[in-house]
C-alpha cells in the first residue's frame, strides 16, 4: 500500500509533464529542480565540497555557478525523461545528433560485445534511450529502485525501444552473458563504492574507490570499451552523443594490476569529460566517501 501511495504521484507527474510541449516541459523541470536547489541544501553542501576537492583553484562564485548550472541541467533531463513516450525516431535528429558512431560500429563488429563507458554526466538517460531510438538497443547496469511499481514504470520508459536492465545485484553474470552474445551494455562508472568491489584510483587528484567489475569483464572477454557521453551543447540548443574510439586495454599479464590500471584508465576518461562539461556532472553525489585505510573523511 505504501509503495502505491508513493508511486501514484510520480506517475501523475510524469504524465503531466509528458503532455506539455518540450520547451514548456523543460521549463517546468527546471523550476522543480530550482526548488530542490533551495529546499535541499544538504545536497548543495555536498556539491560545494566536491567542487572544492576537484577544483581548488576556483573561487566560490564560480563553483556556485557550476552548481546552479547542474540543477538547471537536471531539470532539463527530468523533462526529457517524461517525454520519452512521445519521442519517435524520425524526430530524433532535432533532439540529438551523434558523432563518432563509426567507433561504436567498429567495436561492435569485433564480435565480443561492447561496454559503453559513461558517467552521470550530461543526459545519461537520454543517451541510452536515444541510441535505442536510432536502432541500437542496449543493456544497462542499474540498481533497482526500492519502490517496485515505480521501478517497473521507470524501466518501461527506459525500455520503450528495446533497452533492457541488468540488475546490479547480478551484474557479473549479466555482463558475461551480454558480451558472449555480442551485445552492448552501458556502464556508469563514476559513483563511490567500497573494497573489495572497488579499488582506489586517482580522480581529480584524490583517491576514489571505483568499481572493478567492468575492467575484469573487459579483460576476461575481450569486449571493446567505448567511451560514450551525451552532453547538452548550449550554442546548438541540442544534445550530442559522442563516441570515442575503443580504448586500448592494459595487459601486462598481472591480472590484479591490470584490473587496477584499466580502472584508473577508465576513470581518467571520465575526469576528462567532467572537466570539459563541469556544469553537467552529478556533483551532489559523495564520490570520495570511501577512503583508503588510515585516511580521514573528506566530508
Amino acid at each position: 500500500m505504501r509503495e502505491q501511495l508513493e508511486y501514484l504521484p510520480v506517475r501523475a507527474a510524469l504524465a503531466a509533464m509528458g503532455s506539455l510541449p518540450r520547451p514548456a516541459a523543460r521549463g517546468v523541470g527546471q523550476a522543480i529542480a530550482a526548488g530542490f536547489y533551495w529546499g535541499h541544501r544538504r545536497l548543495v553542501r555536498v556539491a560545494r565540497r566536491n567542487l572544492e576537492i576537484a577544483f581548488p583553484e576556483l573561487g566560490g562564485e564560480v563553483r556556485e555557478r557550476i552548481i546552479r548550472g547542474l540543477y538547471r541541467h537536471l531539470g532539463r533531463q527530468m523533462a526529457e525523461f517524461c517525454l520519452f513516450p512521445r519521442d519517435r525516431a524520425e524526430a530524433l535528429p532535432r533532439l540529438m545528433r551523434t558523432e563518432g558512431l563509426e567507433h561504436y560500429l567498429e567495436a561492435q563488429g569485433r564480435g565480443r560485445g561492447v561496454l559503453v563507458l559513461t558517467a552521470h554526466l550530461g543526459a545519461w538517460e537520454l543517451s541510452s534511450f536515444g541510441h535505442s531510438l536510432a536502432g541500437y538497443p542496449m543493456k544497462y547496469v542499474v540498481r533497482p529502485l526500492d519502490n517496485r511499481p515505480l521501478n517497473a514504470l521507470v524501466n518501461r520508459y527506459r525500455g520503450m525501444h528495446g533497452n533492457q536492465p541488468i540488475p546490479k545485484t547480478d551484474f557479473a553474470r549479466g555482463l558475461l552473458a551480454a558480451m558472449a552474445a555480442n551485445e552492448t551494455v552501458g556502464i556508469l562508472l563514476d559513483q563511490n563504492t567500497y573494497p573489495p568491489q572497488g579499488v582506489f584510483v586517482p580522480f581529480f587528484g584524490q583517491s576514489a574507490c571505483t568499481a572493478i567489475g567492468p575492467a575484469k569483464i573487459a579483460l576476461r572477454t575481450g569486449a571493446a570499451v567505448v567511451p560514450g557521453f551525451t552532453v547538452w551543447e548550449e550554442r546548438e540548443q541540442q544534445y550530442v552523443l559522442r563516441f570515442e574510439p575503443a580504448l586500448e586495454l592494459i595487459r601486462s599479464g598481472d591480472e590484479d594490476r591490470d584490473v587496477a590500471d584499466n580502472t584508473a584508465l577508465f576513470t581518467q576518461v571520465i575526469e576528462r569529460w567532467v572537466r570539459r562539461y563541469p556544469e553537467q556532472w552529478l556533483w551532489v553525489h559523495r564520490r570520495w566517501k570511501a577512503r583508503p585505510a588510515g585516511e580521514g573523511s573528506l566530508y
